[in-house]
């Protein structure tokens, strides 16, 4: 923390908490802080795993990792 921070520092995080409340927590009820322990830990494997984002070659963050790894 010490150079000073702007405000593209903040745009990624910014975009997957977005995500996240519209995709998980508007979405349902939780009972008690484990079932959205549980759903929140299910939801960030679907995102990093399932998710197929255009930016990414309609690809998941992990695969399109694993192709650009190879690639190199």
């Amino acid at each position: 923390m010490s150079r000073k921070g702007n405000c593209l520092d903040n745009a990624v995080i910014e975009n997957f908490f977005g995500l996240l409340k519209s995709e998980l927590l508007y979405l349902q009820e939780f009972d008690s802080m484990d079932h959205f322990q549980r759903e929140l830990e299910e939801y960030i494997h679907y995102y990093n795993h399932k998710r197929i984002k255009t930016k990414l070659k309609d690809l998941s963050p992990v695969d399109y990792r694993i192709q650009v790894k190879e690639a190199a």
